[in-house]
């Protein structure tokens, strides 16, 4: 069954022609090649563009690769990257006529001077560039600048709840809760079996995602790096800092890791698509607090196979999946932080309460509080004290595991059921 990534579909659809170096970046296998080769393709086609006007090229095609003189192993082999005059001639041998051209590159970051070679494409009038690729400066923040400010990122998720169960064959119930544990990887939703998608998670992340790191950052090996993942794995949707994972550190593997070292991993490792952090924005004081900081994972299905599916817990993975959610949509996020003064016998303190999410797009702000259960009128008040002091009329919105139609509590505040947030794109103007 294919899976569908309209979503993603429409975004390359509404940047044809616009004289930019398309780059589609996301973790590994989380879909990139399919969404550009085949359903962009099959698209083009349908709307009529000729096949011989399609330009399909895979730097890690054994076949391709051959079809320009290149030979796979040897570049493995001696660690070279792909001649660009031998792709550029190959290029220059398709382009017959003055009509509009496709170029699909994947894996482009194995073409010598790939930067250069795409700058010079996007002089051509009759030439709309697509490209995948998986280097860590490739798909960092870097990105629009290695294309001169010409390259145009869209950032590829894990499938979203929406795109998962539109292809899963069972209850709603039950795929949420497939969701929770094994993620969103476009494979790992096509596999049957627990067994399957448990071994194949732990196996992508020790041999691919953190075997890539190592290698792009000359590592000397993946322990420590590794562990300090496990760390963070076991600590997801809670506040931390690079100090507090060294103590940490420290007391699981009884050995020093600085802060400054950890600080750089995390950033390895989000460079690698494997990890979000996410600052604390002051709400009042219209500012950002830097640390501590929350870290999600940008699959849950990874995250749990770090800790050999252990400490599942649904609390803390349930934030994770409306966090990716919010991204999926569009929205920037922040973790909230709302400054009070309250009064106790006589004693004034001030305390700094949380708001889960607050989510920003174009002029339209959500506070979130990700809730899996209220079960009574003290944890009601304790989720929503943040809310109350607020002082603002932004959109307030409490998201609980059980399922329920939106609707309103008595401080005007919105409930909506986790499933209903993440099956209706809407659910958030209800």
């Amino acid at each position: 069954m294919e899976i569908k990534r309209d979503k993603y579909l429409e975004m390359l659809k509404i940047r044809m022609h616009n004289g930019f170096v398309k780059v589609i970046t996301g973790i590994r296998r989380c879909g990139k090649s399919y969404l550009m080769n085949t359903i962009f393709y099959d698209e083009l086609i349908k709307n009529g563009v000729d096949d011989n006007h399609i330009i399909r090229f895979a730097f890690d095609s054994a076949d391709d690769l051959e079809s320009i003189g290149e030979n796979l192993q040897e570049l493995n082999k001696n660690k070279q990257k792909v001649s660009p005059n031998k792709f550029m001639d190959y290029v220059k041998r398709q382009l017959v006529d003055d009509q509009m051209y496709y170029l699909l590159l994947d894996e482009v970051q194995n073409l010598d001077c790939f930067e250069a070679v795409l700058n010079g494409y996007l002089r051509k009038k009759n030439l709309d560039v697509c490209v995948t690729g998986s280097n860590s400066k490739f798909l960092s923040h870097d990105v629009l600048t290695e294309f001169a400010g010409r390259g145009d990122e869209i950032h590829m998720l894990p499938l979203s709840f929406s795109e998962f169960y539109a292809c899963y064959d069972g209850s709603l119930d039950y795929a949420f809760d497939d969701y929770m544990i094994y993620g969103g990887l476009p494979a790992v939703a096509q596999m049957k079996s627990p067994e399957q998608k448990s071994t194949y998670l732990k196996t992508q992340m020790k041999n691919v995602y953190l075997k890539d790191i190592v290698e792009r950052n000359n590592l000397s090996s993946d322990e420590n790096i590794g562990e300090l993942l496990n760390i963070i794995a076991s600590g997801i949707s809670t506040l931390t800092n690079p100090t507090k994972l060294a103590h940490t550190y420290k007391s699981v593997k009884n050995a020093n890791l600085s802060a400054s070292t950890i600080d750089k991993y995390i950033s390895f490792m989000q460079d690698a698509f494997i990890l979000s952090k996410v600052n604390r924005y002051d709400v009042k004081g219209k500012k950002y607090i830097n640390t501590p900081y929350k870290i999600y994972f940008e699959d849950v299905g990874l995250r749990n196979a770090r800790i050999d599916f252990r400490q599942i817990e649904n609390t803390h993975i349930m934030e994770n999946v409306i966090y990716n959610e919010l991204r999926f949509r569009g929205y920037n996020v922040d973790v909230g932080v709302v400054e009070s003064r309250e009064t106790q016998n006589g004693v004034t303190e001030r305390k700094q309460l949380e708001i889960d999410f607050v989510a920003n797009l174009g002029s339209k702000r959500y506070y979130i509080q990700s809730a899996y259960d209220i079960p009574n009128a003290e944890k009601m008040e304790q989720e929503t004290k943040s809310f109350d002091k607020t002082d603002d009329s932004f959109k307030k919105i409490i998201i609980v595991e059980k399922s329920m139609k939106p609707r309103r509590n008595e401080k005007g505040y919105l409930m909506l059921g986790v499933k209903e947030f993440l099956l209706d794109p809407n659910s958030l103007d209800a």
